[in-house]
């Protein structure tokens, strides 16, 4: 914001020169009084203060009254008794007429030159203002759209997954009060259960969807781990929508098969955005140096085509293997079916889930719509002022043109003001062409009144050139201004004041141009944030739906098959029902309210639940003192670790260890009973561990050795403390 004031400073200072040129020094206590009251006070002795000095230099002095604008604009903006303010500055142009007519001088020239100055004051002022308040307000937009999306995480997640656990919990109660129907109040408990696991999993991969940071991250550390070197350059912006699914598959396949070759020594995933007549497209390229042919990955499903995209492989000139996905982001991406799922991970791998978009509510395809951010008039407020000050300078350039000519002036006049307007949205050369042809072509038929049209031109170039080239064209113009004053034999005094308000015009109208464009940049990147916010929401909704809430749902239908087969399962009953109740509060923990996980309390639980399915459990805990932020996020690693051996192997024994150093501490998770023709693929879970690991500095790390699957997690604890027993 610092820029926006400097801009602010400099053209009030350009228009106080005016006047200093034309013999009032005054003027610069004018400038001084009128800086500190936009910047620092606002108090109304300054402003009393203000008023006295343009009154004396107008009428006493014999300045030209359009120093009262200062005054005028002040007024406009004082805070104090608004209504009172606003009323007196009416007044105050007013008597600039009145004193104008008093010495006979264009009563319309001085009025509109007064009401110029006014605006140029109040408008940059209030834009400069604007632009603060939304550059401090960016955070709390972001805040607020993250809590609109959890209101609408918790209204939809409870309304399915919420009634599910309800429902589970009232049949545990059931079977436990009726025992001679609990066979068949559990085989629909097992149903609701099995349900609502395939919901969580298909929620969670539908909320990853919009984004392809999670597999990008899987993709780093899946390379990472096996001894290839990688460089990711993401360059496009998201939410991407249902279609990132599509993008994340070829992405996921691109780099299983990249890790299974084992050839490659440097990987490269680039992603780009690129805007046509037909909408924006998505770009995702994969390339590596491992390939000796063309042969690649199969995507065959993928249907990146029924999405409008394309998907092209082969060996490029320099003989790396590059794998190319374009998607459109228009209506073709959201009509996408859903392949969040494909490639389920093999044993000991940490699975995706279903592969569809769940229909949750039954019968009614979920969307993901972002919430509509509020809109601010900053904009529209920025370009009115710029509008309303180019038209000012054309009336006063009309009044000093005849009759016949005021027509074609206007007609001039008129395109250039439209020119003007284009700028704000950026360089446009064609607008620049038709200005400078429209300055420069009428000064014959014009005269001198036309010389002031300069101001219009030099506005732009500053705006559309770096400044090694603009300011040296601002200064040829203004030159060129000059220039034309003296072969029209100008008198000195007039010709420096053509000059200096060819410049001052310049500066007037880039600065309005500037801040609008700034306002504009403001409001696109806090929406951008708030965008981005909404996103990480998601992906965290979708971290805690797979590792926590689908832990506790694969648990609750494991003991649920288990109790099915038990003649006396009223023990086992009892474990769902407190399961159940365990994961409503995951379900909350979902919904966005903090919970902590106590790493001795998922100890306990894991080797109850692998004790449950008949796996042999050995467990070398470290008893230490660790930040609940540590424990929470080992307690998440340790859940997924479980789940996958029960759902990817066929696990005889598992074996839990911590150990601690002063590196940090490492948590292991080895399991047997991989099958050897499955292959570890990218997935959601070890994307999820990954990004939780890393915000602590943490780092994950799997590998297979025979059918033993192995999981090491590491967060460096400096110094870790004994619990005190």
């Amino acid at each position: 914001m610092r820029l926006a004031r400097v801009i602010v400073v400099v053209v009030l200072a350009a228009l106080a020169s005016v006047y200093v040129v034309a013999g009032a020094p005054i003027a610069l206590a004018v400038f001084g009084v009128q800086v500190l009251y936009l910047l620092t006070l606002r108090t109304w002795w300054l402003l009393a203060t203000q008023a006295v000095l343009v009154y004396t230099a107008s009428v006493a002095g014999g300045v030209s009254t359009g120093i009262l604008g200062f005054l005028a604009g002040s007024l406009l903006l004082t805070p104090a008794h608004r209504d009172i303010a606003r009323v007196l500055a009416p007044f105050v142009v007013a008597s600039a007429a009145l004193i104008d007519a008093a010495r006979g001088g264009a009563t319309a020239d001085a009025t509109i030159t007064v009401i110029l100055v006014s605006l140029v004051v109040f408008g940059l002022t209030r834009l400069v203002e604007r632009a603060g308040e939304m550059h401090a307000a960016r955070l709390s937009l972001a805040a607020a759209a993250v809590a609109a999306e959890r209101l609408r995480l918790a209204a939809e997640l409870n309304d399915g997954l919420g009634r599910s656990l309800e429902v589970i919990v009232e049949g545990g109660h059931r079977a436990l009060a009726e025992p001679d129907g609990a066979a068949e109040v559990l085989a629909s408990v097992t149903a609701t259960a099995r349900a609502a696991l395939a919901d969580a999993r298909a929620a969670s991969a539908n909320y990853r969807a919009t984004s392809l940071a999670p597999e990008l991250v899987t993709a780093r550390a899946m390379l990472d781990a096996a001894g290839i070197a990688v460089e990711v350059r993401g360059g496009h912006t998201e939410p991407l929508g249902p279609g990132g699914a599509l993008l994340a598959n070829v992405l996921r396949e691109a780099v299983t098969d990249v890790v299974r070759r084992g050839t490659p020594r440097l990987c490269v995933i680039e992603t780009s955005e690129q805007g046509d007549e037909r909408g924006n497209t998505v770009r995702l390229r994969v390339v590596d140096d491992g390939h000796r042919t063309a042969e690649g990955p199969d995507f065959d499903g993928l249907r990146l085509e029924e999405a409008g995209g394309t998907l092209t492989t082969g060996l490029s000139p320099s003989g790396r293997f590059v794998v190319e996905a374009t998607l459109p982001r228009g209506p073709a991406t959201e009509a996408a079916p859903s392949q969040a799922g494909a490639g389920e991970a093999g044993a000991g791998g940490m699975g995706a889930g279903d592969a569809h978009a769940p229909e949750f509510p039954a019968g009614r395809r979920r969307r993901w719509p972002l919430p509509t951010l509020t809109h601010d008039a900053s904009y529209a407020m920025s370009v009115a002022v710029l509008a309303a000050v180019l038209v000012g300078f054309s009336a006063k350039t009309l009044l000093q043109l005849d009759g016949p000519l005021a027509i074609p002036a206007a007609a001039c006049l008129a395109v250039i003001v439209v020119m003007q307007l284009r700028s704000v949205n950026g360089r446009h050369m064609v607008a620049l062409t038709v200005m400078a042809v429209l300055t420069y072509a009428p000064i014959p038929v014009f005269g001198p009144v036309w010389l002031g049209a300069a101001g219009f031109l030099a506005g732009p170039v500053l705006l559309a050139f770096p400044w090694r080239a603009a300011w040296p064209t601002t200064v040829a113009i203004v030159a060129s201004v000059a220039a034309a004053g003296m072969l029209f034999g100008l008198p000195a005094p007039v010709l420096a004041n053509s000059t200096l308000s060819a410049l001052v015009t310049g500066l007037v109208v880039y600065a309005l141009l500037r801040l609008a464009q700034i306002v504009k940049e403001l409001q696109a990147a806090r929406e951008s944030l708030a965008r981005a916010a909404i996103v990480e929401e998601r992906l965290r909704a979708a971290r805690d739906l797979h590792d926590l809430l689908g832990h506790s749902l694969a648990a609750i239908l494991l003991t649920c098959e288990l109790a099915r087969r038990l003649k006396c399962p009223q023990e086992r009953i009892e474990e769902i029902v407190a399961m159940a109740e365990g994961a409503r509060a995951d379900l909350r923990s979902v919904s966005g309210e903090q919970r902590e996980l106590s790493l001795a309390a998922e100890v306990e639980s894991a080797r109850t639940v692998l004790s449950a399915a008949g796996i042999r459990v050995t467990v070398e805990p470290v008893e230490l003192s660790l930040p609940a932020e540590v424990e929470t996020v080992l307690g998440t690693v340790l859940r997924e670790a479980v789940t996958n051996v029960l759902r990817h192997s066929e696990a005889r024994h598992c074996a839990i260890t911590m150990r601690a150093d002063e590196r940090g501490l490492r948590l292991r998770v080895r399991n047997d009973g991989v099958s050897a023709g499955k292959t570890r693929r990218g997935s959601s879970g070890i994307g999820n561990l990954t990004t939780r690991l890393a915000a602590l500095d943490g780092r994950l790390a799997s590998h297979v050795d025979g059918d033993r699957f192995t999981l090491d997690a590491c967060v460096p604890h400096r110094a870790p403390v004994p619990a005190q027993m």
